[in-house]
This record gives structure tokens, C-alpha cells and sequence, in this order.
């Protein structure tokens, strides 16, 4: 296996890391900003109302893309590892 090789999968490796974290992470930003402006709005300062709707969205979001994040990591595992494997 070459390093231009290691190189290129490691490259797409942290592609797919990024797509499979970006709707988590969008949503636990948005949360976290809605959240953020309520408190600064109601002047309440709940440590609970922070943490329970960041959570709760991130569930149903990662609920929701559950099926998107595992065929994008066995597409990646099918078309990328296991022909090198395959191969050498």
C-alpha cells in the first residue's frame, strides 16, 4: 500500500466523518442559539433548559439520520476498504 494510497483513504475517511456529523452538530448549534436567546430574552437561567432541548433535538435528528449515516459508512467500508483489503 502506497502513502499517496493511505494518504487518499484517510483523506475520505474524514469527508465522510464530517457529513455523518453534520447534521448533529447544526442541530445542537440552532438548538443551542434558540435556547440561548429565549434565556436572554426571559432572563431565566435554567442549567436544565440548556441542556434537555439540545439533547431531545439531537435524538430525534440522529433518529432521523440514522439510516443516512449507516449507508454512508457501508458504502464507504464496501468501495473504498475492502478492496484494498481485497487487493493487497
Amino acid at each position: 500500500m502506497s502513502e499517496e494510497l493511505i494518504y487518499d483513504v484517510l483523506r475520505h475517511a474524514l469527508w465522510i466523518a464530517v457529513q455523518i456529523s453534520a447534521p448533529l452538530l447544526t442541530v445542537a448549534l440552532v438548538a443551542g442559539v434558540v435556547v440561548g436567546l429565549f434565556q436572554a430574552l426571559t432572563s431565566v437561567q435554567e442549567m436544565t433548559l440548556t441542556f434537555v432541548p439540545k439533547v431531545g433535538a439531537m435524538l430525534i435528528v440522529f433518529w432521523v439520520s440514522m439510516s443516512f449515516m449507516t449507508a454512508t459508512l457501508v458504502g464507504f467500508f464496501t468501495e473504498q476498504i475492502v478492496p484494498q483489503i481485497a487487493g493487497g
